[in-house]
């Protein structure tokens, strides 16, 4: 609603039920799988059968807890490990597409801002695809030439994390880029003047003032490759992240441990984004 827009009451109060009904529509179904993880049942759904916190620390089957659950453990520290990766690559790269989109014109530097916004519309199930043919295709080129084998071009944690960075680092790009274009560049000449190096002024004028932006699209970054599932899906390789093996658990039937794992991954994402706004409040 626009607030300067007369309204009649019957409007406004159609708009507040419609907000209100837009929340609940979001959160419930988190709120349900948020309680199931607590119910004492082998199946995720109603009827209530009375508190537990099996589903996070039992040990005898069928209540094996998600922190018992092996193959649960090793999938969360393969997406952390692929998280990580993802997340530096992406700031890092990131941060050098927006000083190259904003500080400098060049010819055909629309075309190249248009190249690096794609991913973001291409399906991630056709992206993964297009990524591992190219890469079996690189591969059986140069195993033909040398006769060498390359694990890094076949599906694997390695495509897996280029998959990922090749559509999250746009993400990075655009927000490190609008805070860049908020910066006062008379703030580096005058450092260029005191003495500065073009290099010295950047990381201790500029860099501090890009550090909120940097922070929140490391968390996005993070946040964004743990919840990936269709590009990941097709480069994947033995070591299946997070989000593949919850899908293979659920093919095999579906526990209250999944609905423990999607809670725990709430409150970790939660932390996350009140963190870097945290951090965000302190540096304005």
């Amino acid at each position: 609603m626009i607030p300067t827009v007369p309204q009649s009451n019957a409007l406004k109060w159609s708009y507040r039920a419609y907000v209100t009904l837009f929340f609940v529509y979001l959160a419930l179904p988190l709120s349900v799988v948020c309680l199931l993880a607590f119910n004492n049942s082998v199946f995720p759904s109603l009827p209530w059968e009375g508190f537990t916190m099996a589903w996070f620390f039992g040990t005898e089957a069928p209540f094996v807890g998600v922190f018992h659950e092996r193959s649960i453990i090793r999938a969360i520290g393969t997406s952390a490990f692929v998280a990580m990766w993802v997340s530096a690559l992406s700031v890092a790269v990131g941060t050098c597409n927006a000083f190259l989109f904003v500080r400098h014109d060049f010819r055909g530097k629309g075309f190249l801002y248009i190249l690096m916004l794609l991913p973001l519309i291409i399906p991630g199930v056709i992206l993964g695809i297009s990524i591992l043919v190219f890469a079996s295709s690189v591969a059986n080129t140069l195993e033909d030439a040398t006769g060498l084998w390359f694990d890094g071009l076949r599906p694997g944690l390695i495509l897996v994390i280029l998959g990922q960075f090749s559509f999250i680092t746009t993400f990075a790009t655009l927000v490190i880029s609008a805070r860049l274009q908020k910066f006062d560049s008379s703030l580096e000449e005058a450092a260029l003047n005191l003495g500065a190096t073009k290099w010295g002024a950047i990381r201790q004028i500029t860099l501090p003032f890009l550090m909120p932006a940097i922070v929140g699209a490391g968390v996005v970054a993070v946040l964004m490759s743990f919840e990936n599932f269709n590009t990941t899906l097709m480069l994947v390789g033995s070591d299946s992240p997070l989000t593949i093996e919850m899908f293979d658990k659920l093919k095999q039937g579906s526990t209250p441990v999944l609905n423990a794992v999607s809670l725990l991954l709430i409150i970790v994402s939660a932390l996350l984004g009140l963190m870097s706004l945290m951090f965000q409040k302190s540096k304005e």
